[in-house]
């Protein structure tokens, strides 16, 4: 069959230098950028044989019907269009896999990236000086265009967050703009997560061993067409992918976002039991609007949060809320079976309550899961 298919390149492909490298650009409303970085790709990429992939998230403003356009007459610039996902890592994850290029590039479709460091970065894969060639904004020669102080203060924070999780020295780990190789990517595949906007840190932090890496510094340029992505969930999906190539060896990441969404509504029922109580009302009374309040907060901010890919709106999100009141009162009843059942075994107090809160929590979310935010 190889030897099929050697006949066959041969044959077709006579006189052509085979593909090496492949540029991969995630797009969301773009489309006033995309003929200007096509124009600037291919004045500094004379020197390979390349294709661009365009991983468009079903941009409202036709990003990819855009693209499909240069695609009729240009053959190496091609479009993935995603219906119904949407994220950075995801895009280029699915953009990366979609090609047989030896080497992969990664840059942004905004036009804040330069350009012009392609040829650097992909070289220095070629030539094995690294297995990632990463372009930098924070080594000596980079920088960043214009941004206030309250910006690069949040940068390098993130920044410092990002270096603590990785084993690698890198000077700017949230970079969307580098260079790695096919079995890099290999390598890495098992353990990536589509989480969040950070596709190098996802991709460094990864990878079984600390691979080798190369920095290009560069000027990141402030974006001239479309708007920026950045806001508060972006940030929120950053610790979220922090956590899960941290904690998330031992707990998983959702299940540890369920668990924190249910401490913070312990507090929200003993604050409305309270002032139930303040307000004449029994206790009794109390404790079962204080069980439905707490509920109620719990699905929304998991719906927010925990299965935010998976979120409910609409009126599929009344009908989750209902089924996740069923799932937490079977739950409810579990906490109090275990914890019943170890108090019978002349157990501790706190031991039974520990084992009844363990067990409803665990039932709480594999059911959830399961019923509430099904994929």
């Amino acid at each position: 069959m190889l030897q099929d298919i050697s006949a066959f390149t041969q044959t077709q492909n006579a006189g052509q230098r085979p593909l090496q490298v492949a540029i991969i650009v995630p797009t969301f409303n773009e489309a006033d950028n995309i003929a200007p970085l096509m124009a600037r790709l291919s004045a500094v990429l004379t020197d390979f044989q390349w294709e661009v992939i365009f991983v468009d998230d079903n941009s409202p403003d036709h990003t990819a019907d855009l693209v499909r356009q240069f695609a009729l007459t240009h053959p190496h610039i091609r479009i993935v269009h995603r219906v119904g996902r949407r994220g950075l890592s995801s895009a280029v994850i699915e953009g990366m896999l979609a090609t047989p290029a030896p080497i992969l590039a990664v840059i942004d479709g905004d036009m804040q990236h330069d350009e012009a460091l392609l040829p650097d970065l992909i070289r220095a894969v070629a030539d094995g000086q690294a297995e990632i060639a990463v372009g930098t904004r924070y080594a000596a020669g980079g920088g960043t265009q214009g941004w206030d102080a309250t910006r690069l203060r949040l940068s390098r924070a993130a920044t410092r967050l990002g270096q603590l999780a990785l084993r690698v020295p890198l000077s700017d780990p949230m970079s969307g703009f580098f260079a790695l190789s096919r079995d890099t990517l290999g390598a890495a595949l098992p353990r990536l997560s589509g989480i969040g906007f950070k596709i190098l840190l996802n991709i460094v932090a990864s990878l079984p061993q600390a691979p080798r890496v190369a920095e290009f510094p560069y000027q990141f340029r402030n974006r001239i067409a479309g708007e920026s992505k950045a806001d508060s969930q972006i940030a929120l999906e950053y610790l979220t992918l922090l956590a899960d190539k941290t904690l998330g060896r031992v707990l998983p990441v959702r299940l540890l976002s369920f668990l924190i969404v249910g401490g913070l509504g312990v507090g929200v029922h003993l604050a409305v039991l309270g002032l139930c109580l303040m307000l004449g009302i029994s206790f009794f009374d109390g404790q079962w609007a204080a069980v439905a309040t707490a509920i109620a907060f719990n699905f929304f901010l998991n719906n927010s949060l925990t299965y935010r890919d998976r979120r409910l709106r609409g009126w599929r999100m009344w009908r989750g809320l209902a089924s996740f009141y069923a799932v937490s009162a079977l739950g409810a009843v579990a906490n109090i079976g275990i914890g019943n059942w170890v108090h019978d075994m002349d157990r501790s107090w706190w031991l039974a309550a520990l084992a009844g809160i363990v067990v409803g929590a665990v039932w709480n979310f594999a059911a959830s899961s399961f019923l509430t935010w099904r994929k």
